[in-house]
């Protein structure tokens, strides 16, 4: 497919790309970590197709090598008005590392999956060298890496507390969450002729500033004032307390200016800008994309994380969940910004053209599959509004949960003759589903929706996440108790039996999180063993920027409640509650009886794996019993 298109349907990775364009010079150019793909599920597409839409010309540096003489960085130039910079689709330091601090070997976003293609906090080391070869051009950092990291963070990886990436990177401008909105203004305003540093005024944008330097001003914001960074290196419970601002600021309609004093500058972070309406959502999905990684790459392998994208559609952003170890809300935001069913459907059009195709979508989803076209129902309430989550600890009765609009949306996807199955991929958000969590069921659409997945939108599995089974190490997740997933379980097993169906659901849980503790995974274990269930989907709890779990992994508190909370940190420890997952292995039944005995449990280890063979005992077991009998 590659070979029958023009090299010019793709934005330009080289300086004879670009003359074919018709350009000599160029006027934005895009540092990417990632291998450059040609899809909206791509960050650095995205924006380079928005700076085209825009009127401006853009090139591309993909992966560049940041070791040698640093050619690729100059191979464009100087750009006219700035250099943009993203660390790609992760954060650079997980994609980089596992939950153990491991380097993994293997990279998603670089072809044939080879690792080693970007250096770690990668958004400061692009920016840095950009800034020492073109100290004049503004440099403008976006993304994940920088949306995350944009205040006072904790690093896993360094075990520290990091300033904002701003004053590591040495950049002029950060833009944090989905950009489209931000971009286009600044596009439109540097048209205009409005010189780059006085960009200061735009939503969703931070920058450093001389700490005795008076504020842009703004009458429509008011300023909240972090503790600095000093103080949080110095005081846990500052840093604690900052974060509740950030993502309560975050998560308004109309949100407040924020300032952090880092050493003898000032962090502006501005408000963000209400999410993006349909129209301009669809715009951002309906440019231009060729849908494929570009050319070049072809003798070098495939692109994992394209190969897992390419039949899949993206039906919305956001996520209103608000769990506490999930970074999705933090960077979309919690409001739901849905496609129109046009967008969708044309894209699935596209999708069904292309020459591999076989018949079968990968995924009409989301963040969370079922959330498409849900808000408030009456909006004036939410734009007064606060909370981190509309469905925890309860469901909001303003929150607008019909699956109605998916349940039609499915009807006409499976309606295209060359669309044998739409899969839905994307995780399901079981709790909109069960009828005694979720009371919001006015039309009685959560059987019917179900029942439209079941039947025809499962791949043999199911996704959903339940993540943990103790209430209380739920609570602290921001997920709803254990009990409502038997009743979501009873439910897909009352509608797969009617259609005569067996399909597995599949539960993802997460061990190590705060406040789960070696007790609270030998329940999970025996748990989801009576379920009938051995575990698959699982997870070590990574510590990532921007997460309320974060923030209670370093500083030992709750930021909400600044009351302390248990958390497991030693690799050993985090290592034995992960061993409860696979409790149906017998080289960790040994050590899951050790753990438990430490517990005073030795009853949860005989439920879990039996009473250990005469033979095999530990020493300390066999003394125990030994001493029963005497």
């Amino acid at each position: 497919m590659n070979q029958e298109r023009p090299i010019t349907d793709w934005l330009p990775l080289t300086k004879k790309e670009l003359q074919q364009r018709g350009f000599e010079s160029v006027d934005v150019v895009i540092i990417s970590g990632d291998a450059y793909v040609d899809h909206p599920s791509f960050g650095t597409a995205v924006i380079g197709r928005i700076i085209e839409d825009e009127g401006f010309s853009v090139a591309i540096v993909a992966q560049p090598n940041w070791k040698d003489d640093l050619r690729d960085f100059k191979k464009f130039g100087r750009p006219k008005y700035f250099f943009g910079v993203t660390a790609g689709c992760m954060d650079s330091m997980v994609n980089h590392y596992t939950a153990n601090k491991r380097i993994r070997s293997t990279d998603a976003y670089t072809p044939g999956g080879a690792a080693g293609f970007r250096p770690d906090y990668a958004t400061i080391v692009y920016s840095k060298i950009l800034k020492e070869l073109y100290p004049d051009v503004p440099v403008m950092i976006g993304g994940i890496e920088a949306s995350l990291r944009r205040v006072t963070h904790y690093d896993y990886w360094s075990d520290k507390l990091m300033p904002s990436i701003l004053a590591d990177s040495k950049a002029d401008l950060l833009v944090y969450g989905m950009g489209e909105q931000p971009l286009r203004e600044m596009l439109r305003l540097l048209k205009k002729g409005v010189p780059f540093e006085s960009l200061k005024t735009i939503k969703q944008v931070a920058f450093m500033q001389a700490a005795n330097e008076e504020l842009p001003k703004n009458k429509s914001w008011e300023t909240v004032q972090l503790a600095s960074h000093d103080d949080c290196l110095n005081d846990k419970l500052k840093y604690a307390t900052n974060f509740k601002i950030v993502e309560v600021e975050s998560n308004k309609w109309h949100a407040n200016r924020i300032t952090q004093r880092v050493g003898s500058e000032l962090l502006v972070i501005n408000p963000p800008y209400k999410t993006m309406t349909e129209k301009e959502i669809d715009a951002s999905f309906d440019l231009p994309y060729t849908r494929l990684p570009h050319p070049k790459y072809k003798k070098r392998g495939a692109i994992p994380a394209y190969d897992m994208i390419k039949f899949s559609i993206n039906m919305h952003r956001g996520c209103f969940g608000g769990c506490s170890f999930c970074t999705i809300s933090a960077h979309q935001g919690k409001f739901i910004a849905s496609r129109s069913e046009r967008s969708i459907l044309k894209e699935v059009e596209e999708v069904v053209e292309h020459p591999e195709f076989k018949g079968y979508i990968s995924d009409l989803g989301g963040p969370s599959a079922n959330m498409y076209k849900m808000k408030g129902k009456d909006e004036a309430i939410c734009a007064r509004c606060s909370s981190p989550s509309c469905i925890h600890p309860v469901i909001c009765t303003n929150l607008d949960t019909s699956h109605k609009p998916m349940t039609e949306l499915y009807r006409k996807v499976d309606a295209n003759p060359k669309v044998k199955k739409a899969f839905i991929g994307s995780g399901i958000r079981y709790d909109l589903l069960v009828d005694d969590f979720n009371k919001n069921n006015e039309d009685g659409n959560h059987d019917e929706y179900i029942e439209q997945v079941i039947t025809r939108h499962v791949s043999g599995r199911l996704k959903v996440a339940p993540e943990h089974t103790s209430d209380r190490t739920l609570k602290v997740m921001r997920k709803p108790s254990f009990k409502y997933f038997h009743k979501f379980k009873e439910k897909y097993d009352r509608l797969s039996a009617k259609h005569g169906l067996k399909q597995q659901l599949i539960p993802y849980f997460i061990s190590s999180h705060p406040g789960c503790d070696d007790v609270d995974m030998a329940n999970l274990a025996l748990e989801t063993k009576d379920m009938g269930f051995q575990l698959e989907q699982v997870q070590d709890f990574t510590p990532t920027p921007m997460t309320v779990a974060t923030v209670i992994y370093y500083s030992g508190v709750h930021p909400y409640t600044l009351q302390p909370i248990e958390t497991t940190k030693k690799k050993e420890e985090k290592l034995n509650q992960r061993s409860f997952f696979f409790w149906y292995k017998k080289e960790n039944h040994q050590k899951i009886r050790r753990i438990l005995h430490r517990a005073h449990r030795d009853d949860m280890a005989e439920a879990l794996i039996g009473k250990a063979p005469e033979n095999r005992q530990p020493k300390w077991l066999q003394e125990k019993r030994k001493g029963k009998k005497n």
